[in-house]
């Protein structure tokens, strides 16, 4: 499937106030890269922390990952700005693990826990609030390289240099690509839809979501 899949940094940081034009947000975004290995709970990270728990953390949500390998496209397209690992507000900073090759409910074991990946992240405006850039969100969706989420099956200590190990996987192959491209950019794809809805990893919102665009849809084509 994919080749060595390992873990390059682990990064967290607790909620700050930040200043963006003409408010001061709460957020959580900011993650800092730690040294040694840290415990990997239910909800976070120690050390760890969320500001908008209405829209972050939570189960499903407990640790975001993204690939290293997408640092590079985001350095050619903005050159101007520093990318130490944890920009993208990540806590798993991963390597050999991409979107169109993850899948909604793949099982990993990293260091001594285990995770199973729930959905791909839908950036909100407090990514254009650590970039600076009013255009970030937007240029994020359309890159498709949005990383992902997981949940803990198995509380255990992570650190940078840990190995990841597929355990486990889902039969209905949904990847986490798939998932952004029939949500944001092919609306019209029911079969996938159908597909992700099956997955039981794959979070109960999202599976209403995708419920109601079936349902609309075939109550269109009638």
């Amino acid at each position: 499937m994919i080749h060595m899949m390992k873990l390059i940094s682990v990064n967290v940081g607790l909620p700050r106030e930040v200043s963006a034009p003409g408010q001061v947000v709460t957020t959580g975004i900011f993650k800092a890269p730690v040294n040694s290995p840290l415990m990997l709970r239910t909800l976070n990270l120690d050390g760890d922390g969320q500001a908008d728990l209405s829209v972050h953390g939570g189960v499903d949500k407990a640790v975001y990952a993204y690939p290293v390998e997408h640092y590079e496209y985001w350095r050619g397209e903005l050159p101007e700005i520093d990318f130490p690992p944890g920009m993208f507000g990540e806590n798993f900073t991963t390597e050999g693990l991409l979107e169109e090759t993850v899948l909604i409910g793949d099982r990993f074991r990293i260091g001594e826990a285990e995770v199973v990946v729930t959905q791909p992240r839908l950036p909100c405006y407090k990514l254009g609030i650590k970039f600076g850039r009013a255009d970030m969100v937007k240029r994020f969706l359309a890159s498709r390289r949005t990383g992902f989420y997981l949940a803990v099956l198995r509380e255990g200590r992570v650190g940078a240099g840990d190995a990841v190990e597929l355990i486990g996987r889902d039969s209905e192959g949904v990847s986490v690509a798939d998932i952004t491209r029939v949500y944001a950019f092919e609306k019209g794809d029911l079969t996938t839809m159908q597909r992700a809805i099956r997955v039981k990893a794959f979070p109960e919102s999202w599976k209403e979501y995708f419920q109601h665009q079936i349902q609309k849809q075939q109550g269109a084509q009638r």
